[in-house]
């Protein structure tokens, strides 16, 4: 797949005056942008009162985008609905878990489930899709904004509850179905009748982990079906596609059945926001990647909506400078803006788009910085931007490396070890985020594919850490799999209505093997390992037929092979996990490069990139990478 690569930004026109956007269109052209995202909080704008549009606007500032050579992202205002929509809906609100109102006053002030609210958003989308479904200068969509954004994923509004007894009764027909799916016997917790199902939230002590699951599944359902909403009315005025733009480490719904019915995945890269917010590491290393941010935690989700999007994805907000939102907002290291655009060009990214292009002096976001100050003199991140335009022209387009890795990638898995960590810290993002860092160390390229994923013959090692539950396609994938699979823990050990299954797990395909149980481990305790590296966090009693590769040293089995399938029984560190990886990989042909501190590689059909995420020069070969710094060599392929 050819990937054309281009620039962009999000820009609210509705905050400047209309004297000032000829200039800045303008001044985005000369930059060398080539796409505009603009429209996806201006519900108010558009229309002030139920029923009373003022689209004039509108369409005067993608008629003067469009002269200058701009293609516009439209989005769709559905994220923030004005005061008068509560007015007209005041149980439209999604409510906490408390019990309390998520009022208005901000954003994503609205529940999945509210069926009046639905038709509201229905009735927008349809009158933009009209008006502007073939407009030359619109060249794609985005559906409302940020879904999960804020915690708004879960609502546990009467209008939730409702939706949600009604998606039980479609799930398990009947109600002796669901007591019997979900052991209500244990408790007593059974039901007569649909109506008496609550949502799992205000109990005494913790709720029905199968309760809570079909809770998690439904939630991420009314998130996939308000999404097809939109796309099915965009869909009939427009042949432009349509993305939506996904988070970092929100997991509340399942991206790849969103995903499928848009064109395009996007996502909003903040990563020092992101290092300070939404990443387990010591305090130490935060200090040090403060300006930088995480050397892997974009890399994993470049890759990650590469495969929702099909192969189509972008970065709809690139972090330019000083959030607002984080604990901490350091402004970036100089270079780090340039070294996160080709970062994601390198994972396959067809557009980066800067958020946003000129700080606003107002409300919650003004201190979030953009390319330009609010007086409008360039802030530092648009000589960045301007220095990756002019290197995007010297550069022929590429296509995407064939990578003989593979990962797998669960949100289902993500809800199950929220509702049921069994340890603290024990959670499923951060085990496959540590398979992801490992693999990365050694300089590989990664594919993220789904927990569906019918064929795996692409790649040489498939890694499936913590896959709550083996699908049946995957199951098949597997058994037809040539290549190195690379398990647990916690593989396989839960049915799909959250109970131990028989045979007990992980019941692999060619893994004669039994966990007898599972602990979770103290911060304080860990199990060294006979080869390399030791178990944190979690450990499983396993008793096998399969040869036993490693032992922890009191002689237990913890890594076992039968066949092409190792199962690790135990979260590995990093050292465990380079030693095993690497030698899957030497044992595969596929070629390995430990990189130096910090920094990391990318390979497209082309060229390798190399990634300094660190604050001191790099070598690489014989060439030094500079802090925050980016070299790319011309591949060899093989």
């Amino acid at each position: 797949m050819t990937i054309n690569r281009a620039l962009g930004t999000c820009y609210y026109p509705e905050h400047w005056p209309h004297e000032q956007w000829a200039d800045d269109a303008r001044r985005m052209a000369e930059l060398g942008l080539k796409w505009v995202r603009i429209g996806e909080f201006a519900w108010s704008q558009i229309e002030p009162e139920h029923g009373q549009f003022e689209l004039n606007w509108l369409d005067q500032v993608i008629e003067i985008l469009g002269q200058h050579g701009l293609k516009i992202v439209l989005g769709t205002p559905t994220a923030t609905p004005p005061r008068w929509m509560i007015d007209r809906h005041p149980d439209m609100l999604a409510v906490d878990q408390n019990g309390n109102p998520r009022k208005f006053g901000s954003r994503r002030h609205y529940c999945f489930s509210h069926e009046g609210y639905r038709a509201e958003c229905a009735r927008i989308v349809e009158i933009l899709a009209e008006r502007y479904g073939n407009n030359l200068h619109v060249a794609a969509w985005q559906t409302d904004n940020e879904y999960g954004c804020h915690d708004t994923v879960l609502s546990y509004s009467d209008a939730a509850a409702k939706a949600f007894r009604t998606w039980c009764e479609e799930r398990y027909g009947t109600i002796e179905a669901l007591n019997e799916a979900w052991g209500n016997i244990f408790w007593s917790m059974e039901y007569n009748d649909f109506d008496q199902i609550d949502l799992p939230n205000l109990t005494v002590t913790e709720a029905n982990p199968a309760h809570c699951m079909a809770f998690r599944r439904f939630s991420s359902d009314q998130v996939v079906s308000f999404n097809k909403l939109q796309t099915e009315i965009l869909k009939r005025y427009t042949n432009a596609p349509i993305a939506h733009n996904y988070m970092g480490r929100i997991t509340e719904f399942d991206h790849f059945d969103v995903g499928e019915d848009l064109e395009i995945a996007s996502w909003d890269s903040y990563p020092l926001g992101f290092l300070e917010d939404r990443i387990d590491a010591d305090e130490q290393f935060k200090h040090d990647h403060s300006r930088q941010g995480h050397p892997d935690f974009q890399a994993f989700h470049h890759d990650l909506y590469r495969a929702v999007g099909k192969g189509r994805w972008w970065v709809m907000e690139q972090q330019p400078g000083p959030v607002n939102w984080a604990p901490y907002n350091p402004a970036p290291l100089p270079g780090m803006v340039r070294l996160w655009t080709w970062e994601a060009f390198a994972h396959g990214a067809e557009s980066v788009m800067y958020f946003r292009w000129r700080q606003a002096p107002f409300a919650q976001e003004q201190m979030h910085s953009g390319l330009l100050r609010p007086d409008s003199e360039t802030a530092p991140a648009f000589d960045e931007a301007s220095q990756v335009a002019k290197e995007l022209a010297d550069m022929a387009s590429d296509d995407l490396v064939d990578a003989k890795v593979a990962l797998v990638f669960d949100y289902q898995s993500v809800w199950a070890t929220d509702i049921q960590p069994q340890g603290m810290g024990c959670h499923y993002f951060d085990l496959i985020f540590d398979h992801y860092r490992a693999a990365r160390k050694l300089g590989l390229s990664i594919d993220i594919v789904p927990p569906n994923c019918a064929d795996l013959s692409a790649y040489k090692i498939v890694m499936l850490p913590g896959l709550v539950t083996l699908s049946d396609q995957l199951r098949a994938a597997l058994e037809k799999f040539d290549g190195l699979v690379l398990a647990g823990p916690r593989t396989n050990t839960k049915t799909q209505e959250f109970s131990i299954p028989t045979p007990l797990p992980p019941n692999l395909p060619g893994l004669e093997a039994t966990i007898e149980y599972a602990e979770s481990l103290r911060p304080t305790v860990s199990l060294a390992l006979s080869t390399r590296g030791n178990f944190t966090k979690w450990h499983e009693k396993i008793s096998t037929t399969a040869d036993i590769v490693t032992k922890t040293l009191d002689g237990s089995a913890a890594i076992i092979r039968q066949a092409n399938t190792t199962y690790v029984a135990g979260w590995a560190d990093q050292e465990a996990l380079m030693f095993l990886i690497s030698g899957l990989c030497a044992e595969t042909g596929v070629d390995t490069q430990p990189m130096p501190q910090s920094v990391r590689r990318r390979d497209t059909a082309k060229h390798s990139f190399y990634f300094n995420y660190g604050n001191s020069p790099q070598k690489v070969g014989e060439r030094t990478i500079a802090p925050a710094g980016v070299i790319w060599t011309e591949r060899i392929s093989t």
